[in-house]
């Protein structure tokens, strides 16, 4: 994974000061809760799925770094990579971009995108293991995330989004699945004898109370390279 640009959201952040949080953005204390690791695995092999073409990522906001903590537990018990930062896909594969190119758009998007919704508590949490080819895969890895909803904001947000990506300039253009499915994965694995399981995903997550119980703002979107 290489790190090749990041636009700031917070000036995107739609405004909902007219009724009282459900949330602060101060952690709460059961947050802070270390995620036990004394199981520990040996090392798993590298992911030997290789990723294609630049791709970008949501980032959300954190409270107490419980993703990041998740990802860093789920890697510690059962020997994985740790995913380099905590994010949701919103598109993946682009090939028909230069980098510099793709970092010109993505400044562009506060222009074009007033306000970026608020995503609500996680609706799901999945184990699972997907094969490149199979309906709406495209991947072979096995992994564990938490899944959000999507709603009318979400959807016009996506869209704008492809447009700036796609849009007229574009030699190359692109549908999306709709509607979309947000979430958040907190860990990768080949897919071959994964130790990963739907249990111990459950386990770490439990320790963080926040993961399940907090709506979250998106604080950037960063291209990266998965090559």
């Amino acid at each position: 994974y290489i790190a090749l640009s990041r636009t700031d959201l917070s000036n995107l952040i739609e405004s909902d000061m007219s009724s009282t949080p459900a949330h602060s953005s101060k952690a709460p204390e059961e947050s802070k809760t270390q995620v036990d690791i004394s199981a520990q695995r040996p090392q798993r092999d590298k992911l030997q799925w290789e990723f294609s073409g630049l791709t970008i990522w949501v980032e959300l906001e954190e409270f107490g770094n419980d993703i990041t903590k998740a990802i860093q537990g789920m890697a510690e018990i059962h020997g994985t990579e740790v995913i380099p930062q905590g994010h949701m896909t919103a598109i993946y594969g682009m090939d028909h971009l230069c980098v510099e190119e793709a970092k010109k758009r993505l400044r562009s998007v506060p222009e074009k995108i007033k306000a970026w919704p608020k995503f609500n508590k996680p609706v799901g949490v999945v184990q699972d293991i997907a094969v490149a080819g199979n309906p709406g895969q495209v991947c072979s890895i096995a992994w564990a995330q938490l899944t959000l909803s999507s709603d009318p904001a979400h959807e016009e947000a996506m869209d704008l989004l492809y447009d700036i990506f796609y849009g007229p300039s574009s030699e190359k253009k692109a549908s999306r699945d709709r509607p979309w499915t947000p979430h958040y994965s907190i860990g990768y694995d080949n897919p071959q004898d994964t130790p990963m399981t739907l249990e111990a995903t459950l386990g770490v997550i439990s320790k963080l109370p926040t993961l399940t119980t907090c709506e979250r703002h998106a604080k950037a979107l960063s291209l990266w390279s998965t090559e």
